[in-house]
């Protein structure tokens, strides 16, 4: 480069030095490195487009287009009730798991023999297959303290002294169990011993 005399013998003008020097420097900040190692230079669309990619600073780069499976729920699993404590129930919760429902009263002496199987693998299972009491045929309070003798504080239990869900799900007598399958279909309905009772869950857990 050649550079106008400014009466100093030839040399080139402070500033006009230090303005080259920083087009060096930004020059050299946009460069690559080639497949033998020797740096290159950067076009200007490949760094517009690198600013462009890279995420803000302080969020999170999340990938687009992978919601989470969404699980049907079969018309077996849409209904709502209320537990015996007063909390809003909603079945459909519980779509994609194996449930067994648990259709009991609470003078019932064949439900207090179930009693004790039932309090004893539910909370074992939960996660896996919920087992859920529909208490009813009876008050509120002797259907709580069923519960509390029964040691059932661990199994969520409905208050079904209106009958709806035995009327939905045709139940004409306790006790009865209603296993429903992971697809909502009723795979059983009908009376199960306790042995019986956790062979099936077993089953359905594993």
């Amino acid at each position: 480069m050649r550079y106008p005399s400014n009466g100093t013998g030839g040399r080139p003008p402070t500033r006009l030095v230090a303005a080259v020097a920083a087009l060096a420097v930004a020059l050299a900040g946009v460069a690559g490195c080639a497949a033998d190692g020797q740096p290159r230079a950067q076009p200007a669309s490949e760094v517009a487009v690198a600013a462009t990619a890279a995420p803000l600073a302080g969020g999170t780069s999340t990938p687009t287009g992978q919601a989470g499976p969404v699980v049907p729920v079969s018309d077996t699993l849409r209904f709502t009730a209320k537990t015996l404590d007063g909390a809003a129930f909603s079945a459909a919760d519980l779509a994609g798991k194996p449930v067994v429902l648990w259709f009991w009263a609470p003078w019932c002496a064949t439900c207090a023999s179930q009693a004790w199987t039932v309090a004893e693998i539910a909370p074992r299972f939960r996660d896996r297959v919920p087992i859920v009491g529909v208490a009813g045929l009876g008050q509120q309070k002797a259907m709580k303290d069923f519960v509390t003798e029964f040691e059932l504080g661990g199994t969520l239990q409905l208050d079904d002294r209106a009958g709806a869900l035995w009327r939905r799900f045709e139940v004409v007598e306790q006790s009865t169990f209603v296993i429903i399958d992971r697809e909502g279909k009723v795979v059983h309905q009908g009376f199960l011993d306790g042995e019986d009772l956790t062979r099936r869950v077993t089953a359905l857990a594993g």
